[in-house]
């Protein structure tokens, strides 16, 4: 348990000391015209309270992920806690807080557009491409994922209206949730019920700490002799690359890279930044924390968890479902089906919305017809609906990987932001290094992905990860900055 309380109350503390700090090296600025005003149009660009934006935030970015991720990631042991933690104060939260920022001093550009002003031409058409596939993916997932759940709570797979047969209903269903979400403004759907969701979300991780403190579970300490790979089939998922992979939303996920530029849009000012950016993913890592904690101590044991699990498919959806109605009774059964049903549709929707986004700023389309809007999620839906006729978990294996993979490409974007303007550049530069290696290691390593020897995975990752450090070293030199100056 101490080790439990340590990590939460880093994860307190950061938001007061380190957030300010990256706030410092941003140079937040309440004077500078938000967006949101410069270029209303009451479609994506218009004022929204902060704490309101705050829960928009953090329901984007947290979905399924610091819930599923952290109980799988749990199986590991708890050198879950320490990546949670430490992956969350100075990786995810860095790269949240500077995406969005960065977003707001561009006049709400996406993600894309961001990472080609400070990357080259070439990179912003391959994260074109890349981010819109990512987004879509991403939206494709959090439909079969949920319509799946729906259809065993339900029972109903297939609906039949007069002669009519419609196959996997629930996935049309939740489509055209989608297509309604997306296309309507911020306000009229997301603005009014995702802070009521993201609220629901907060209540139901504060009601499993409870359950952590007064209901008598043991949650491992970290130690030196669990300071270990604990999955019964360790050799199978190393702690490095899988772990990093694993646990995603909880510590640093690209996809969070391009809600932050969503909402951007939306803040009234530069200082209500750190709250909603920083703020949003450091509350995921403590719901991730939370969850990992209950799954460590629940069941009985790490080992015991897997075992669980593994009775079970590996389905996190169930062992959510026990864990809440166990601990919270009734009400936790109502924040279950919350958290694995509405959480995740939230997710999807987001993500359809900006990958209508960041085409419309490719293709310089103004949103504010409604016929614009529609000629260009249209295909992003029909191609969302075919993703899902494949196989899930294959799915979500390619996906994990993109996703983490989007995170690098954001990471690299602000240690160049922050050296052009001659900031502590390493806040972005390290995390860029250490997930550059993580990805190019699972790349090459991943049963699913190429499937190369450990060593050599590890040895290639190394030497692309030098390889991009010398690159942006000669980037400095020539530019005349100091890497790491700060002003």
């Amino acid at each position: 348990m101490i080790t439990f309380v340590i990590c939460l109350a880093l994860l307190v503390a950061s938001y007061f000391t380190y957030g300010r700090y990256l706030e410092r090296r941003f140079g937040a600025d309440d004077s500078r015209p938000a967006p949101c005003r410069t270029h209303y149009d009451g479609v994506d660009y218009l004022p929204l309270p902060t704490w309101k934006a705050f829960l928009i935030q953090l329901l984007n970015i947290a979905g399924l992920g610091p819930i599923f991720g952290a109980l799988l990631g749990a199986t590991y042991g708890p050198v879950a806690f320490l990546w949670i933690t430490l992956g969350g104060i100075f990786m995810g939260a860095v790269q949240d807080y500077f995406s969005g920022m960065i977003s707001m001093e561009n006049k709400g550009l996406s993600l894309p557009e961001i990472v080609g002003k400070y990357l080259g031409l070439s990179v912003k058409q391959v994260m074109r491409g890349f981010t819109v596939a990512l987004m879509v993916l991403v939206g494709a997932v959090f439909m079969s994922g949920p319509a799946g759940l729906l259809a065993g709570l339900s029972g109903l797979t297939t609906l039949h209206l007069g002669g009519i047969t419609i196959p996997n209903f629930w996935v049309w269903v939740i489509l055209v949730y989608y297509v309604v979400a997306t296309l309507l403004p911020i306000d009229k759907i997301i603005g009014r019920i995702y802070p009521v969701f993201g609220a629901a979300l907060l209540f139901m991780a504060i009601g499993i700490l409870g359950a952590i403190f007064f209901g008598g579970y043991a949650v491992p300490e970290l130690t030196l002799s669990t300071l270990t790979n604990m999955k019964s089939n360790a050799a199978d998922f190393p702690i490095v690359p899988t772990l990093f992979v694993t646990i995603a939303c909880g510590a640093i996920s690209g996809f969070h890279a391009t809600q932050s530029p969503m909402i951007a849009r939306c803040l009234t000012r530069e200082s209500h930044g750190r709250p909603v950016f920083f703020g949003a993913m450091i509350a995921e890592s403590a719901i991730a924390l939370i969850w990992a904690a209950v799954g460590m101590s629940f069941f009985g044991g790490v080992h015991e968890l897997g075992d669980a699990l593994a009775a079970h498919d590996w389905s996190a959806a169930w062992a959510v479902d026990t864990i809440s109605h166990t601990t919270l009774g009734r009400i936790g059964g109502l924040l279950a089906i919350l958290g694995v049903v509405a959480a995740p549709i939230s997710t999807g929707d987001t993500a359809f919305r900006s990958a209508r986004l960041i085409v419309a700023d490719f293709l310089h389309i103004k949103q504010t017809r409604f016929v614009n809007r529609l000629c260009i999620s249209v295909p992003l839906f029909i191609i969302g609906y075919v993703i899902t006729l494949l196989r899930f978990d294959v799915v979500w294996r390619y996906f994990a990987w993109a996703n983490q993979t989007l995170a690098v490409a954001a990471l690299w974007t602000i240690a160049v932001y922050l050296l052009q303007r001659r900031q502590n550049c390493l806040v972005a530069l390290l995390p860029a290094l250490f997930m550059t290696f993580i990805t190019t290691t699972y790349l090459f390593t991943a049963v699913e992905m190429i499937h190369a020897n450990y060593l050599i995975g590890i040895i290639v990752a190394g030497a692309l990860t030098l390889a991009l450090l010398l690159l942006f070293c000669r980037y400095a030199v020539r530019h005349g900055d100091k890497m790491g100056a700060v002003s």
